[in-house]
């Protein structure tokens, strides 16, 4: 029996992650089942046939999109050459709208039905592209509990099927034992920096991140602070902003959702990082910073009181968002003092990041999410001859 093809588009560490969970899903439901498409690490090790890394796509902002755009705009004409010769049965695209929201528009034309894994957020801006949405993805598999009411009320056939999050993090527990498992002193104050997985971000969000540790540990001199490494950075180029800092991190492969549960507070980027520190209900800042081009096309389009996922779940400002130029040193290092105290807020952020939790319903997204997908798919791969 000739296995059935399928596409598979993810950009940026979460989303790689993400359409990792759901094809180890997938093939355990249809071994027929092959995957070519661009990812990461993680996509690679499910098995998938990589034919674009990930990270030449994973930029930020209009600034950066610029210069690396013919590359870009390569990979795109690149997967729709490769879907136009293999035919695949179906198309999962992960995240990257901008991107994968142009390559639909190329699969529809093949007449390949398309799965939308991790919705864009066009409920915060850009809303009218959900009627580009609705005319080119077949199905919306939605991550957030509010996003399925929004897609159905444009004619987009959606399905919440819970935040992949809460199945990829482990339960929260006591700081002690976390230090433990990546190797820091139980006993010392401790404080996690996660400065996103694009280059972008790191040039934009590190360096005051650093200063802003530093004059932390000038105040305690036993902090000990834990850095995780996306898997789509190489640690050289974390390391190489701390140099003469004085500061010496603990660097770990990953794990984002155990450093914060190891620290006290956490200053987390902007983005799905937001989600897992707070699933791990430790007090944290999001920052985040954009060139000031984009900040202002942002501030102009932007249709939500909140940035942080966190706090858009909360309906509140429950966690402290320092966005371009509020995201200072100075500013970082206030907020991260206000939360490490025992007392209200340090409780009232930790109570509410429980409920955030709980919002989110139980485990099992990917495997949710793999029975949409099926629904697309013919029963057997015999009836999906190639041309």
């Amino acid at each position: 029996m000739e296995p059935l093809d399928i596409l598979v588009v993810a950009g940026e560490a979460s989303g790689d992650q993400h359409a990792a969970a759901l094809v180890e899903q997938l093939k355990a439901r249809r071994p027929d089942l092959r995957f070519f498409g661009m990812g990461g690490p993680r996509l690679k090790a499910a098995g998938v046939e990589l034919l674009y890394d990930a990270r030449e796509v994973s930029v930020m902002g209009l600034t950066e999109v610029l210069p690396r755009l013919p590359r870009i705009l390569g990979i795109l004409r690149g997967l729709g050459r490769s879907a136009s010769i293999r035919r695949p049965a179906l198309a999962i695209l992960v995240d990257i709208p901008d991107f994968n929201l142009r390559l639909a528009a190329r699969l529809k034309a093949l007449g390949v039905p398309v799965a939308y894994y991790i919705s864009p957020m066009i409920w915060a801006w850009r809303q009218g592209r959900v009627r580009t949405i609705a005319r080119r993805v077949d199905r919306m598999l939605c991550i957030l509990p509010f996003e399925e009411d929004f897609y159905r009320g444009a004619g987009v056939a959606a399905r919440y099927v819970g935040s992949p999050v809460v199945e990829q993090v482990p339960s929260p527990g006591p700081e002690t034992g976390f230090r433990q498992t990546l190797g820091l002193d139980p006993a010392r104050p401790t404080l996690a920096l996660l400065p996103g997985s694009r280059q972008s971000e790191l040039r934009r969000l590190l360096p005051a991140m650093v200063e802003a540790a530093r004059e932390l540990h000038g105040e305690q001199p036993r902090l000990q602070v834990v850095v995780p490494v996306a898997p789509t950075l190489e640690r050289a180029e974390v390391e190489a902003h701390f140099l003469g800092s004085g500061l010496s991190p603990t660097y770990v492969d990953g794990r984002a959702p155990e450093a914060v549960a190891a620290s006290d507070v956490a200053v987390v980027a902007s983005g799905t990082a937001v989600l897992e520190a707070g699933l791990m209900q430790r007090p944290l800042v999001v920052v985040y910073k954009v060139s000031w081009l984009t900040g202002l096309i942002g501030r102009l389009l932007l249709k939500v009181a909140h940035v942080a996922l966190v706090n858009l779940l909360a309906k509140r400002r429950l966690v402290p968002e320092l966005l371009q130029g509020e995201m200072t040193p100075a500013r970082i290092v206030a907020e991260v003092r206000r939360l490490w105290r025992p007392g209200p807020d340090r409780d009232e952020v930790i109570r509410g990041l429980a409920q955030v939790r709980q919002t989110l319903g139980p485990p099992g997204a990917a495997a949710r999410a793999a029975e949409e997908v099926l629904a697309l798919l013919p029963a057997r791969a015999d009836v999906f001859p190639r041309p």
